[in-house]
């Protein structure tokens, strides 16, 4: 098992910056992919981005590449993501999620990822 607990949710506006940090802990070795997705209300929840944790390869949605930032520190078990101009569309519910490396799902469904952590709001205001 693999838990999450994300942090560093808030309210900003329009152009401010913020940092959500995921830690883990159990068995994070057993993990690949690691990512974030948000859920917005009264939508699905999208992919936001996603990093292989040995080959620190990162993948991010269209709408997030350029301002967002995901880094991990596989020392420290932590996962986080840097969010640049935000915009009042990246409002919603941040979850960060882990893998069990055992799926045949792209990085970018959330079918992939077994583990999810309770979320954190982010709200940008116009």
């Amino acid at each position: 098992q693999v838990q999450l607990v994300e942090s560093g949710g808030g309210l900003v506006q329009a152009g401010d910056s913020l940092r959500l940090s995921c830690a883990a802990s159990g068995r994070t070795f057993s993990t690949y992919f690691m990512g974030w997705f948000r859920q917005a209300p009264g939508q699905e929840r999208e992919f936001v981005v996603a990093i292989h944790r040995s080959y620190g390869s990162t993948y991010y949605a269209d709408s997030v590449k350029g301002r967002f930032t995901i880094s991990s520190d596989n020392a420290q078990n932590t996962v986080s993501l840097q969010m640049n101009s935000l915009k009042p569309e990246d409002t919603g519910v941040y979850y960060c999620a882990a893998d069990a490396g055992l799926s045949g799902r792209p990085y970018f469904s959330a079918e992939r990822y077994n583990y999810w952590g309770q979320g954190t709001q982010v709200t940008v205001s116009s």
